[in-house]
């Protein structure tokens, strides 16, 4: 924000955004597939460093095999090894959920906590997944501060903060709580389709009229239009 920039016209110009995304992208939400809290908390840790898309490709297979906490604390490392083993970074991957499920079983008796304090003392789990699954499964606000998220952030000028838990706060502070959720998957839906890291689409950005940044990319309509994504990819 600018010094210049009264709060008032900051909010009021944020919730336009939100709501203008709300409208590009009526089907927002998690693309990771998930049915149940603990399946959610499980492909979110997976997720890091892979795409959702191949997240969701081992999942049937992952979870056929350890439905709950306790089946995964107890499960075969080799076996677990070679189901994640799609992912990258794959023994990091298998050592992080038999940790986590165990952590589970003996603290919450194999439940998914529902409190972001207990979610972050899960072995593997950080603010951003705590918020995942708080939003996603138990419908508790939270913001979930991605790359994606974080990129956007900036760039629309809510906040210049690239730590993700002020710029949380900081985006936080512009909407309502029972907004939170969906913010996340707005911004996120769309930092994966259209306001892409390196060039931008902003010549088809429906929000580009309240971007301080337009221009970053291309703003020729029929250039611009041919970066857009149909689907997210990470």
């Amino acid at each position: 924000m600018t010094v210049a920039q009264a709060p008032t016209t900051l909010v009021r110009r944020a919730r336009k955004i939100n709501r203008v995304l709300g409208e590009t992208y009526p089907d927002a939400r998690c693309e990771l597939d998930f049915d149940n809290p603990f399946e959610l908390l499980v492909v979110t840790v997976l997720s890091a460093q892979t795409t959702d898309k191949r997240v969701n490709a081992v999942r049937p297979t992952l979870f056929a095999a350890y439905p709950d906490a306790r089946a995964m604390a107890a499960g075969d490392r080799d076996r677990l090894e070679t189901i994640v083993g799609p992912l990258g970074f794959f023994r990091a991957k298998t050592e992080s959920l038999l940790k986590l499920s165990a952590y589970l079983v003996e603290h919450h008796d194999g439940e998914v906590p529902r409190s972001l304090d207990e979610l972050v003392k899960l072995p593997g789990v950080g603010r951003k997944t705590a918020n995942v699954v708080l939003g996603n499964a138990f419908g508790i606000p939270g913001i979930t501060v991605d790359t994606h998220f974080g990129r956007l952030a900036r760039r629309f000028g809510w906040t210049e903060e690239t730590d993700a838990v002020k710029a949380e706060h900081a985006v936080g502070a512009l909407f309502p709580k029972k907004d939170w959720v969906l913010l996340s998957h707005h911004l996120i839906w769309h930092g994966r389709r259209c306001c892409h890291a390196q060039k931008p689409a902003c010549g088809a950005c429906p929000v580009a009229r309240w971007c301080p940044s337009y221009g970053a990319g291309p703003t020729d309509p029929e250039t611009a239009a041919t970066l857009l994504r149909t689907e997210g990819r990470a």
